[in-house]
């Protein structure tokens, strides 16, 4: 193999583009709207800095932004059928029995007020309270990659009770205010139910902390591995005696010997080393399933712990669910990318369809390229690296 092939040179990325286009066009009603739709992943993809209207058309040799302005806002079409396309072609690339499923939020900072579902709220992306809307996404990751495949933007209450908003911003009449708990809950169960091949799903303690989202998972006999808060409330029998802790003081208890330091998988700078270990929970759990309060210690600093409560076959061992628990950054890289190199978070449009119209689009757009690295990774897997010294036979 040479360099060329695994460095991607090679990938013949013109025919995966029309590809995906071709695969995306029954979710617009007319050839125009596939056209702009081809114009505007095009746009996305390029080096545009900002994938506004204005720089998508002028990317395009368009005089003015009307036709991208128009994809977003006064055509019609579905967003939620795009979305299904989107993920269908991204589970074709990386689908995987040892996938997983991440669910999280991220935040859109924007000006005034009548952008739908914009208010004062917490973002983390920002770390603080800001002007902004929220998203609720879910991602697939795999040995062959990871990419976006659902969306949903959540709308606070002040705006599901303030008809006139709503009206303004075009929110469907069948929408109304659910906790981000309850959104990843419908939306993780939506992507189950299509068969999406998951061997554990993964959130951090804002979904991990909903007893519904747990149950809902615990029900369908599929694994997790959430985060918890240090305080989560646990309250379970032991011997026949009500016992009420906590995640921290049931950790704290445990042995130095309890600990075992293990990789949870690579990252920008090498593996992520860390201690980690495990309590079984006596709770009841399904047959063959069994419950446990997994921790993860800093090397350095012994004081920074992180808690989640897993459920998995009996027989799962603390490496598989250190390994599954690590795998959560991968939604943070999606959002990443996708906001710094696929205008993620350059929406100008104001109304609800416009919203999730974008995002499905720049979802295209980076399942394309996940799925380009997947066919990468998986020509590097199949062919045997004959000039590597190794495969050498030693000298005399």
């Amino acid at each position: 193999m040479s360099v060329a092939d695994w460095a991607g040179s090679v990938s013949d990325w013109s025919h995966a583009l029309a590809g995906l286009k071709e695969l995306i066009a029954p979710a617009f009603k007319r050839s125009e709207q596939r056209a702009s739709a081809g114009v505007f992943l095009d746009g996305l993809l390029s080096g545009a800095e900002r994938k506004t209207g204005w720089m998508l058309a002028e990317e395009a040799g368009l005089a003015r932004p009307y036709r991208i302005q128009s994809l977003l806002g006064r055509s019609s079409w579905s967003a939620d059928t795009l979305c299904e396309r989107v993920r269908r072609y991204a589970i074709e690339a990386l689908g995987d029995p040892d996938g997983v499923l991440v669910v999280d939020e991220t935040g859109f900072l924007k000006k005034g007020t009548h952008s739908a579902g914009v208010a004062r709220q917490y973002s983390g992306t920002a770390g603080r309270i800001e002007n902004c809307q929220i998203g609720v996404f879910a991602s697939y990751a795999s040995r062959w990659g990871h990419a976006l495949i659902d969306r949903r933007l959540y709308l606070p209450k002040a705006w599901a009770d303030d008809p006139d908003r709503r009206a303004k911003a075009h929110v469907p009449k069948e929408m109304s205010f659910a906790t981000k708990p309850a959104m990843a809950c419908d939306m993780i169960a939506n992507l189950l139910d299509e068969g999406t091949p998951c061997a554990f799903v993964l959130a951090d303690a804002v979904y991990g902390s909903d007893f519904r989202f747990r149950r809902m998972l615990e029900a369908r006999d599929q694994p997790y591995v959430l985060a918890v808060r240090s305080t989560h409330h646990l309250r379970f029998l032991d011997e026949w005696h009500l016992v009420q802790t906590d995640p921290a003081t049931m950790i704290a208890e445990l042995s130095p010997e309890d600990w075992q330091a293990l990789s949870a998988g690579e990252g920008t700078k090498g593996h992520r080393l860390h201690d980690w270990a495990r309590v079984p929970l006596n709770y009841t759990a399904a047959e063959g399933f069994s419950r446990w309060l997994l921790a993860r210690r800093s090397l350095r600093d012994p004081e920074n712990i992180a808690y989640y409560l897993a459920y998995a076959h009996t027989d799962a061992t603390l490496p598989e669910l250190a390994a599954a628990a690590g795998l959560r950054w991968t939604i943070e890289e999606c959002f990443l990318r996708a906001k710094d190199d696929l205008g993620l978070d350059h929406c100008e449009a104001r109304s609800w369809h416009g919203w999730h119209r974008h995002m499905s689009l720049v979802m295209a757009a980076a399942a394309l390229l996940a799925r380009l690295s997947a066919d990468q990774r998986r020509t590097a897997f199949s062919k045997p690296n004959k000039t590597s010294p190794r495969s050498q036979p030693a000298a005399a």
